[in-house]
């Protein structure tokens, strides 16, 4: 990942209001039984108005975003807004009790975390700014912490100033956590809608394919009416030439109408080829063909103790993760793209592999990931790769696949290998 990638943030991006409505009760809660514990059952002499004021206000403000805020989704700003105030209000109830010597004072770090995983970097970057800001002020001004026995809660120097060091770097080590953690969900997230959209087509089209055939079926009988009508038209006109060639006009294009009405009324489970049940070296042969078509690269096609050839049903998902593998060899290959099929009673195996570039070291192991990239300009330049084989491998994978690369031996380029289990593809 680049580092510019950090800075771009989504004017989508938001933050569910019962989310952070919820956290903030949370943290109100524990922060009021904790003063009233810590104060009347330990004895411990704190400044309790002053903490039940500041209390107060943060569950004011919750009530008002809980009740009074009118959208159910956060924008950036709102979020950013209430997160500053929730660290200015924990900040304010540590300087009252001890501050960095709290053992809360790690609770700090919270609201730069939540920024993290929902908002943009530069909101995070700020509040983490002054998270810092904070720790350093608490770490010379609050009210001494009370203690048994003793005026005051007494910390060693070094012991102190380690103290907000300490969550100084775990707050570094969470919020790059967080920033990375959203950034791919975000990225899985936005893929996988795609995906979802990509079938959502298929069968859409497939529902209006039926639909047409059952308009069809509906239409044959109107259409046979006027037909026998038309000829007994015919006969009784005989040779008048004022109406015959309107009468053969309505017969031609009548027939017309029912050729194009018979085509619609197919079976579209049974005669489209498309949803058929095929020999998987036949569907692989009319993937090599169909690229064949259109590419000059040399596509070999191969099969290799080919014991079994299941039967296997064309699905969309199947269809389409052989394709898209096929294509991207096809596309980054540079002269040839050897494909190779081995199949028993037990595992069907299909090889995809080309005389490309390869796959470099650094991705191999993030290949099928929506969004990778890599160092090799080669690779990382061509759009498609990551989102592309997240596809491909995730549709396979819905058909029991499993989808791996590597390496081709041959040609140093790159092989995708895709094996099933033989009782799972054979069509029943």
């Amino acid at each position: 990942m680049k580092f510019s990638e950090f800075f771009t943030s989504k004017d989508s991006t938001q933050l569910d209001k019962k989310t952070l409505v919820v956290l903030r009760w949370i943290a109100i809660v524990g922060q009021y039984f904790t003063i009233v514990i810590v104060h009347f059952l330990f004895k411990f002499e704190l400044p309790f108005f002053y903490c039940s004021i500041v209390i107060l206000i943060g569950i004011l403000t919750n009530l008002y975003l809980q009740f009074r805020f009118k959208k159910n989704q956060l924008n950036n700003f709102s979020s950013t807004f209430f997160l500053f105030y929730d660290l200015l209000q924990l900040s304010l109830l540590l300087y009252l009790t001890g501050g960095i010597t709290n053992p809360f004072s790690i609770l700090l770090i919270v609201p730069a975390i939540v920024s993290s995983t929902f908002l943009t970097l530069k909101s995070t970057i700020n509040l983490s700014i002054f998270t810092i800001i904070v720790l350093i002020i608490l770490t010379i001004f609050y009210f001494p912490l009370p203690h048994y026995g003793e005026l005051h809660f007494h910390v060693p120097k070094t012991y102190l100033f380690s103290l907000p060091v300490a969550i100084i770097i775990t707050l570094i080590f969470l919020t790059y956590f967080g920033v990375r953690f959203g950034i791919e969900s975000r990225k899985r997230t936005e893929a996988l809608n795609k995906l979802e959209l990509i079938l959502a087509k298929e069968h859409e089209l497939e529902s209006i394919g039926l639909q047409a055939a059952a308009a069809a079926h509906s239409l044959g009988t109107p259409l046979s009416t006027i037909t026998v009508v038309a000829k007994e038209l015919e006969k009784e006109i005989g040779d008048n030439q004022k109406y015959s060639k309107d009468i053969n006009l309505l017969l031609s294009q009548t027939k017309r109408c029912s050729d194009i009405l018979k085509d619609l009324s197919k079976d579209q489970l049974k005669e489209d080829s498309f949803l058929s049940n095929i020999k998987i070296d036949e569907l692989l042969n009319e993937i090599v063909r169909s690229f064949s078509e259109i590419s000059k690269k040399k596509i070999s096609f191969v099969t290799k103790n080919n014991k079994s050839n299941p039967n296997i049903e064309r699905t969309l998902e199947i269809t389409y993760g052989l394709r898209n593998f096929v294509g991207n060899a096809v596309k980054y290959s540079n002269s040839k793209v050897d494909i190779s099929l081995e199949s028993d009673s037990k595992t069907t195996k299909v090889k995809v592999c080309d005389d490309g570039p390869g796959f470099s070291e650094d991705i191999l192991s993030v290949l099928g990931e929506p969004y990778i990239r890599s160092k090799n300009i080669s690779i990382s330049s061509k759009s498609g790769l990551g989102l592309g084989t997240f596809i491909g491998k995730t549709l396979l994978e819905r058909m029991k696949a499993s989808v791996n690369f590597s390496k081709c031996p041959e040609t140093n380029g790159a092989m995708v290998t895709i094996k099933w289990q033989t009782k799972d593809l054979i069509s029943v």
